[in-house]
């Protein structure tokens, strides 16, 4: 069954639904995001679903931003939260040591990848993946005595100052953005492994030229799918090349695993899809078991750091410790990475389907349960970017060349199938708009979803990794359904 929760009484007027979204909006911030485009209130939930105060279900697959690896109050958490409140062990001890905390630390050693788990140290941050990020970052600061950052375009790494600036959502002379490749949209124009590989030129190009500007850098950041960004999976040749151009000239790299991992790509942690080692980890979101948890792991010759030099009240949550041990093991002892991996792969395939019958639908992109569907505008003319030009119909798979600076490049010939007069390899715009609509209907017919990319045109879908064959199909459905009517609305009347 895919909601079998008992409708909830119904609530007073003053304590209905609309009373206290309208107390939420006189009251709180006007920065709150979530409750803008997704006005429900949610008074129980369980797995994928969530019941609103209405007494209407839904299907999350919002999954608190990728923190519910399990989906909500999966019974396997709720009782080692119960085990934890029964047994009267102390509920906030900073960073003293527990049986909790040991239990979780060795959960933990026991997924990483081998090269790191063997000489690891872990820093228990505040609650927050942003909390980690900047423990990371003063990690490899004080290790390499060195202070600039490596961030790639498109990035999200939190709302502090200096996973902010790596975000590039702020001024921050001391971070340098990197091209992050994609094929859709590729910053060179060519996508595929020639635009990664123009992407990895770039930056050994600025490392090793002197008069680039750059500096030696403490670290590189990146995530190994970049997910607010629009679900851009990083290719597993580039990141490889990443690790030997930080590894060979003595740079610490730091993988953002806060949204990747604990299975959700289709392996434990997302960067062994390209057996890279990094030298930092940062972990949050899935990793408390849907309670407030981060840690940065990082291997043991970085950990030159002064007692207290990255400290948090709130870093001993011996609930979210619990929990997110409990989640570790239940995800590994069921194979729920490898699940996601050929769940995701069926979702994406019939994503794809689905866009050969919507023009509106750019790219279908993703790895395991981590998807995103770019939505478009194909009526509109595709922005023409330095050195495009238009195609010729006669032209063939080997006459496709575009200028990148003083290169020139073949580019897939698949990118540039668009039509004769069209911008060569250039996509439609984004469609903001359609996506917003889609979002709305898809609310509407019991579905949460989320938007991003740099646009806000992706629909991301991030279900619970214990998401059944019956329900991947209803999610499937009713974002079809949604997509229709949004078409079908936004379509001039002829």
């Amino acid at each position: 069954m895919i909601d079998p929760t008992p409708a909830a009484p119904a609530a007073p007027p003053s304590y209905g639904p609309e009373a206290i979204l309208r107390r939420q909006s006189l009251r709180e911030s006007s920065a709150r995001t979530y409750a803008r485009t997704l006005p429900i209130v949610p008074v129980r939930a369980r797995g994928l679903t969530i019941e609103g105060a209405d007494g209407k279900r839904y299907l999350d697959c919002l999954s608190g931003a990728g923190t519910l690896a399990l989906g909500h109050n999966h019974p396997v958490v709720l009782e080692a939260i119960r085990k934890v409140l029964d047994s009267g062990a102390p509920l906030h001890v900073l960073d003293l040591a527990t049986p909790v905390k040991d239990d979780f630390t060795t959960a933990l050693f026991e997924t990483l990848p081998r090269g790191l788990a063997d000489r690891a140290r872990i820093q228990f941050c505040g609650p927050a993946g942003t909390d980690a990020v900047e423990a990371a970052l003063k990690l490899v600061r004080r290790a390499t005595g060195q202070r600039g950052t490596l961030a790639f375009t498109g990035a999200y790494h939190g709302m502090t100052a200096d996973a902010l600036a790596a975000s590039g959502g702020a001024e921050d002379v001391t971070v340098t953005r990197l091209p992050f490749p994609q094929d859709y949209r590729c910053p060179f124009g060519v996508g595929g492994p020639q635009g990664a590989e123009l992407s990895a030129r770039w930056t050994e190009s600025i490392l090793d030229d002197a008069k680039s500007g750059v500096h030696r850098p403490a670290g590189m950041i990146v995530e190994p799918v970049q997910g607010e960004g629009g679900v851009h999976p990083a290719p597993d040749a580039w990141l490889r090349r990443m690790r030997e151009i930080t590894a060979s000239r003595g740079i610490p790299l730091i993988v953002d695993e806060v949204q990747t991992g604990v299975g959700r790509t289709g392996a434990f942690w997302a960067v062994e899809h390209s057996g890279v080692v990094p030298d930092v980890m940062v972990l949050s979101k899935a990793i408390g078991g849907s309670l407030p948890l981060a840690v940065v792991v990082y291997r043991e010759e970085l950990d030159t750091w002064p007692p207290g030099a990255h400290a948090g009240t709130f870093r001993g949550n011996q609930l979210a410790m619990a929990a997110g041990a409990a989640t570790l093991a239940y995800v590994t002892a069921n194979g729920l990475a490898e699940r996601a991996e050929v769940l995701g792969a069926r979702m994406l395939r019939q994503l794809r389907a689905l866009a050969a019958e919507y023009p509106c639908i750019g790219e279908v992109r993703g790895r395991g349960l981590m998807i995103g569907i770019e939505l478009v505008d194909p009526e509109a003319e595709p922005a023409v970017g330095p050195g495009a030009v238009p195609v010729d119909p006669a032209m063939g798979p080997d006459d496709v060349t575009r200028p990148v600076g003083d290169l020139t490049t073949p580019t897939s010939w698949s990118a540039v199938q668009r039509g004769a007069g069209q911008v060569r390899g250039e996509p439609a715009p984004a469609a903001p708009e359609l996506a917003a609509t889609v979002q709305r209907e898809c609310l509407r017919r019991g579905l949460i979803v989320e938007l991003g990319g740099r646009n806000s045109s992706v629909v991301r879908l991030l279900p619970p990794l214990t998401l059944t064959d019956e329900q991947a199909s209803a999610v499937l459905d009713r974002f079809a359904d949604a997509l229709a009517v949004s078409v079908s609305a936004s379509s001039p009347r002829r």
